[in-house]
């Protein structure tokens, strides 16, 4: 998922060789919902005047107040979305023109709309119906608009690069929806948490709504532990009931994280094939790859009887797993898919931009520690275009990439967004499905790490 940013830069000293990230982190202790999520904003420091403002903008009846509640002695702030109750059934192009005519900024609009977008596919999937046919009900009321556009905003104006998240809890028991009485979590939640590490609960409600979920899955990159930061702030949104057992509050810790050697989760799908063409072969792996794989790759086996075959691995952040799946069984023969859960170490990396003699070449800046000099490494295609259109070798164009880094002439990129994310809107948290450091699947053929919890 790409990076959410509002006004604040990221922090970055060239000289040490060293870049502060800012971090927002999601404990979900007692799940998420959208109000939760406008309640933890503000908590946070966000403006809720500007929140506020930019709801008012879309010319629905209904408003947010943010007040300061206990839940279970703790305090925390809630935000009551006072909305009329309605009968309406939007479409999702519905719902797209109300945001865009709206005040708000083109990233939170993007923000906004993939968020319900990400709604929209779980509801569709839940009802075996098109996207465009899919009548939004409790997540296309008025409330449920406040809540996503209210948090669009909010993320944005957090300004942080990358969201995380804690394992998330859905609770237990029973929920009355439009459509009857269903068990938790919702189907619509359910979807939306695939890929995502759950968390158990014993508590008897819905802890994590339809709307919270989607917020997760549009913005939030890595799921785990609080990573090692600074914290600079924390935010505290309270849910609507106050719970005997727990605090029924969604914290969100900011802070800033000095990026060196990291550990994340990916997930590793293999299947072998005893009848693919070597252009199959191809032909699948640019469709994973173009669906935010992070790495493939093929191996020459040997399987029953002698016979010559490939076996075809993905790597792929956990959450898109199921999507990856789903390329592999419509797109070949294969009649299995193993699945298996690695631990890798990353190097931090962030795309630039250096200023050649030949124009602009694009490449990666990576680094092994705090104190590491940053070293660049230039986009093979941009060098390429670049030797043909000057009528040059490719090793003059990349030795001048590497001396134009080398003598400080190069910038980061404006849009730093992971790779592995092309068209997601921002974010996303990374949106996206998103997410890494950027471009970081460059890089991932070589550092696939330790694997464990094989299963098949």
């Amino acid at each position: 998922m790409e990076s959410i940013r509002g006004e604040t830069p990221v922090q970055d000293t060239q000289e040490s060789g060293h870049t502060t990230m800012r971090v927002a982190y999601f404990d979900c202790a007692s799940g998420i919902s959208g109000d939760m999520t406008l309640g933890a904003l503000v908590d946070a420091g966000v403006s809720g005047e500007a929140i506020s403002k930019a709801i008012a903008s879309l010319g629905l009846a209904g408003g947010v107040k943010f007040e300061t509640v206990k839940r279970c002695g703790m305090r925390a702030t809630y935000a009551h979305v006072d909305a009329p109750h309605e009968h309406v059934h939007r479409h999702l192009h519905h719902i797209d023109a109300i945001i865009d005519r709206s005040i708000l900024t083109d990233r939170q609009k993007a923000l906004a709309k993939s968020i319900f977008r990400k709604l929209g596919e779980a509801e569709a999937d839940s009802h075996g119906v098109p996207i465009e046919k899919v009548h939004f009900h409790e997540v296309g009321a008025i409330d449920s608009i406040i809540d996503i556009v209210g948090a669009a905003v909010g993320l944005d104006l957090l300004g942080v690069d990358e969201v995380l998240a804690s394992p998330v809890p859905t609770g237990t028991g029973f929920i009355q929806v439009a459509h009857g009485r269903m068990s938790v979590p919702a189907p619509a939640t359910a979807f939306l948490l695939k890929g995502v590490p759950l968390a158990a609960s014993v508590v008897e409600m819905e802890l994590t709504t339809p709307t919270g979920a989607a917020i997760l899955a549009t913005t939030v990159s890595r799921f785990g532990p609080l990573p090692a930061m600074t914290i600079t702030q924390i935010g505290t949104g309270a849910g609507t009931k106050d719970l005997k057992s727990q605090p029924n509050v969604l914290r969100l810790i900011v802070g800033d994280l000095v990026e060196s050697r990291v550990t994340d989760q990916v997930t590793v799908l293999e299947t072998n094939l005893d009848d693919a063409t070597g252009e199959l072969i191809g032909h699948v792996s640019g469709l994973l790859l173009g669906a935010g794989a992070l790495d493939v790759y093929s191996t020459p086996i040997y399987m029953k009887k002698g016979r010559p075959a490939v076996m075809l691995s993905v790597i792929c952040d956990p959450i898109r797993a199921h999507q990856m799946e789903s390329i592999l069984f419509n797109e070949t023969e294969t009649l299995g898919v193993r699945h298996s859960h690695w631990s890798r170490s990353i190097l931090p990396r962030r795309a630039a931009i250096v200023r050649t003699e030949f124009g602009p070449i694009a490449g990666k800046a990576f680094w092994r520690s705090e104190t590491d000099t940053k070293r660049f490494s230039p986009e093979h295609d941009a060098c390429a275009d670049a030797a043909k259109s000057h009528g040059v070798t490719l090793r003059t164009v990349l030795e001048a990439a590497r001396h134009a880094w080398k003598s400080g002439d190069w910038q980061w990129t404006e849009s730093d967004k992971p790779a592995d994310q092309p068209d997601q809107a921002a974010p996303s948290a990374h949106t996206n499905d998103q997410t890494h450091s950027p471009d970081q699947h460059r890089h991932s053929g070589h550092d696939h790490g330790q694997g464990h919890h094989h299963h098949h």
